[in-house]
């Protein structure tokens, strides 16, 4: 733990994954990483929920500095960098999981993604293996 971190925590573990990986922009990079393939900044960046250039800088260095993300040169581009999840961040696949089904059972918007949703329900633990891969 941080040291400056003591000062906040509760020693709660929703708040440790919530302080972790829990906010809004964090969550839909892994998604992006996990579920899209995305690797890239620029990918990111024209992700659909419209990330902010300096919010995603942030949300990268957090990730990074709590070993979720691995942030490696890119072989074929070397001034740019690629973005993986850490064995750490792959441990998240059950959570995002979870999540996505919650949120299948309880978004009635009209225009509510339902692709992933039917993958998972057609044979989540293959599902998840495939998460888990990277």
């Amino acid at each position: 733990m941080k040291q400056n971190d003591t000062k906040r925590s509760t020693g709660c573990p929703v708040a440790f994954g919530l302080d972790t990986f829990g906010d809004r922009w964090s969550l839909l990079i892994i998604r992006d990483i996990m579920i899209k393939g995305q690797k890239t900044y620029s990918e990111f960046l024209e992700s659909g929920e419209k990330i902010a250039s300096n919010i995603l800088v942030d949300r990268l260095k957090h990730l990074e500095a709590e070993g979720i993300v691995k942030k490696q040169r890119d072989p074929d581009n070397r001034r740019s960098f690629l973005y993986t999840l850490t064995p750490k961040g792959l441990d998240l696949a059950p959570i995002m999981i979870e999540l996505i089904l919650w949120s299948a059972k309880h978004d009635d918007r009209p225009f509510a993604l339902r692709d992933t949703i039917k993958e998972i329900q057609k044979d989540q633990p293959q599902f998840e293996k495939r998460l888990r891969r990277g």
